[in-house]
């Protein structure tokens, strides 16, 4: 089963019974918004200071596991980078996806959640179809939850897992 869900507190604190969130992350939306700020906000600054620290930028192909430590109920929290959001299109985004499903793959998750970010210049029917064909074919018996624009639901995003 898959679900969008609009990003916020509420719904990063109930992600029960995820293995593993991913957040989307781009080169030059700071501070950190929609899913990627909640997520930031419960792991008290450790994404935003990998961040500043210049540990992590963004940038396509980057990625990053940082331990939730019990603040979150999923246990294992990966960055994965975009590149700068001007300049995602949806063939970045797809390429994005396919490699943190390899990655979640080699982390054995089974449910996870995908925290998109907003991408004003990519159309909400665009990045829906990207997460269906990145994530249908490779996601059979887990569960997905987007966290993301709830517009995504009517995308096909909504059908994301089976």
């Amino acid at each position: 089963m898959s679900l969008v869900k609009e990003p916020s507190l509420h719904t990063v604190d109930a992600l029960e019974d995820i293995d593993a969130v991913v957040c989307l992350l781009t080169e030059d939306q700071r501070p950190l918004e929609g899913g990627a700020g909640y997520v930031d906000w419960r792991l008290c600054g450790a994404l935003s200071r990998a961040i500043v620290s210049g540990f992590f930028k963004g940038s396509p192909g980057e990625k990053l596991l940082v331990p939730s430590d019990g603040r979150l109920p999923a246990p294992l929290i990966f960055a994965v980078g975009l590149g700068r959001l001007g300049s995602v299109t949806t063939l970045g985004l797809e390429h994005a996806l396919n490699e943190s499903v390899v990655m979640l793959q080699k982390a054995k998750a089974e449910h996870i959640a995908i925290a998109v970010p907003p991408l004003p210049q990519l159309d909400v029917v665009g990045v829906g179809g990207v997460l269906a064909r990145a994530l249908v074919s490779k996601w059979k018996d887990g569960r997905v939850v987007v966290v993301g624009d709830p517009a995504l639901e009517a995308t096909g995003a909504g059908s994301v897992s089976r």
